[in-house]
């Protein structure tokens, strides 16, 4: 059996090694007449491209406004700087769009008080600004209200325990957002 395996093993031995000393067969080559230098095609060069249609520019914007300068504290009535700011930065924007495609205003509360009251006067206040916008041109089918009450907060107040410094810190939260979109002209 040993004799076997040995006969087997050499003969595979002979079988690699004459493969790896044995040349291997180069195929001939292939000589293609080759045209003249004068004969030969040059392709054209490519056609210029067209121009890209410029891109139009857009009037969409963001205003952020804290409440303290669009709201006193708990009511909805614009205050007169609210009313100056949405001038110069909402409509004053708006004058630049082609087209006004939408209006959003978002108005958000902090955690002070009752949640319905809170989302109730997050309302009332995003109408308040739409009703100040509708009477300044802008078209009312094109705004959209959110009165988004504590949902959203920008800032948390975890361990002021005094009212008057927790409704300070809280002022961030206390915010409007008017978001203009549109090509511009």
């Amino acid at each position: 059996m040993d004799k076997l395996k040995f006969a087997i093993a050499s003969s595979v031995l002979c079988l690699l090694a004459s493969c790896a000393t044995a040349p291997e067969p180069q195929p001939a080559p292939l000589s293609l007449p080759v045209p003249p230098p004068a004969q030969r095609e040059v392709a054209p060069p490519p056609a210029p491209q067209p121009a890209a249609a410029p891109v139009a520019a857009r009037c969409d914007a963001a205003v952020t406004f804290q409440n303290e300068e669009v709201f006193a504290f708990m009511k909805s009535e614009l205050t007169q700087a609210a009313k100056a700011r949405l001038d110069r930065d909402v409509v004053a924007r708006l004058a630049s769009c082609a087209r006004v495609e939408a209006v959003v205003i978002e108005v958000h509360t902090d955690r002070l008080g009752n949640p319905q009251y809170n989302q109730k006067l997050s309302e009332r206040r995003a109408e308040s600004v739409r009703a100040y916008l509708v009477g300044q041109g802008v078209d009312p089918d094109r705004i959209e209200t959110l009165g988004m009450g504590k949902t959203v907060p920008a800032k948390f107040c975890p361990d002021i325990r005094k009212r008057a410094e927790l409704i300070a810190c809280l002022a961030p939260n206390r915010r409007a957002i008017v978001s203009i979109k549109g090509p511009g002209r």
